[in-house]
């Protein structure tokens, strides 16, 4: 029996995501401490999916969530506020949550998902920021790197 309705796509070139994270190298962000693969960035939306790997000990500054945020844990543990996040853990962090800093307890590897950006701060000013669209810069500049060795 046919569909009540057409649902082919408009956009022909509409097609699925997949990273193969085994093939992708780790992006170093600060160096020797943390390090990710960026598995998605969608402009359209500023989604964006990346897989972070931080070295025990590394810190990740105070900030607020500019929009909504989920991270699963797959090896190690994190303090996150009050609480450790340890594997198989996962939290979700609504949009405006704002919270101190986040530390590895242990070499830690985790999937972040998050809806928008987050923007970091100490107690003088703002010191960073990171979207979809410094994620598409650092992707891009490790693409060229790896083109030009």
């Amino acid at each position: 029996m046919p569909l009540p309705q057409d649902i082919s796509p408009i956009n022909s070139e509409l097609m699925d995501s997949m990273a193969r994270t085994s093939e992708m190298d780790w992006i170093e962000t600060r160096p020797g401490m943390a390090y990710m693969k960026i598995l998605w960035i969608a402009p359209e939306s500023g989604r964006w999916a990346v897989l972070l790997r931080w070295k025990k000990g590394y810190v990740a500054g105070a900030h607020k969530h500019l929009s909504g945020a989920h991270a699963f844990i797959l090896s190690g543990r994190l303090q996150v506020r009050d609480g450790t996040l340890e594997v198989g853990d996962y939290v979700y962090e609504p949009n405006g949550m704002v919270h101190g800093e986040t530390t590895a307890l242990e070499d830690t590897e985790y999937l972040f998902i998050c809806d928008g950006p987050v923007l970091y701060y100490d107690d003088d000013h703002f010191t960073g920021y990171l979207g979809w669209e410094q994620l598409q810069r650092l992707q891009n500049k490790n693409q060229a790197k790896a083109a030009a060795e």
